[in-house]
């Protein structure tokens, strides 16, 4: 008897990426219709724009008229529309202090509130806390002390800075003042308490303390 002729390998090769490659257009050829049997996602429509106002800010002793959004907040209002691009957006959550300003004399997160809201409030940035080319007490103690180092918290640091200046030459108390019914001393603990929503990923918090205690305990 005769042995039978053995397919060589590449006959094999040949037969098994035929039946390979036919099995890979079977399933190609039903792929249109399982996308098309799939349950898509609703996608919400898009939230249309609220129609644009009218918004007059004093800021840094000068009024400015806006045409805003009514949902703009104050810090892009500030950057965006009023060209001060001091204050700065960090977390754009309330949790950094980048974007503190000062309004009517008290510190908040710019990020927070609406620019709406603050109609007819005074509001000062970074910008307005020096008078022309003369820096302000509180700017000079920062490059007196490096209480900065890549300035990014800066503009936030020094609005605050300022008002928590203000609030410890007021007497208001803070949370770890001892009692409420007396003028909080000027300890680092006051200090640290009163600054402890600005946040310095660089770690110039030591420094800083310095510049305010430097600040504060001159007269008013």
């Amino acid at each position: 008897m005769h042995d039978e002729p053995q397919e060589s390998s590449s006959t094999n090769f040949t037969r098994r990426g035929f039946l390979q490659s036919a099995a890979a257009a079977a399933a190609v050829t039903h792929l249109p219709a399982a996308i098309a049997a799939a349950p898509r996602e609703q996608v919400a429509p898009p939230v249309p724009m609220a129609p644009v106002q009218p918004v007059t800010l004093t800021i840094n002793g000068k009024q400015q008229r806006l045409e805003l959004e009514p949902r703009v907040t104050l810090l892009d209002a500030l950057r965006d529309y009023a060209g001060l691009t001091g204050s700065k957006k960090g977390c754009d959550r309330g949790q950094c202090g980048a974007c503190t300003v000062l309004v009517n004399g008290r510190r908040i997160n710019s990020c927070l509130t609406l620019a709406i809201s603050h109609e007819g409030d005074t509001i000062t940035t970074i910008e307005g806390v020096a008078r022309g080319e003369q820096l302000s007490s509180m700017q000079n103690a920062f490059i007196e002390h490096d209480a900065f180092q890549c300035g990014y918290c800066t503009p936030g640091q020094i609005c605050s800075a300022i008002a928590c200046v203000d609030e410890l030459r007021a007497g208001t108390a803070s949370a770890v003042s001892p009692d409420v019914r007396t003028t909080p001393s000027l300890s680092d603990e006051e200090i640290r308490e009163r600054m402890s929503g600005n946040l310095c990923r660089c770690g110039a918090y030591s420094n800083i303390v310095i510049a305010i205690r430097q600040v504060a305990a001159r007269p008013a």
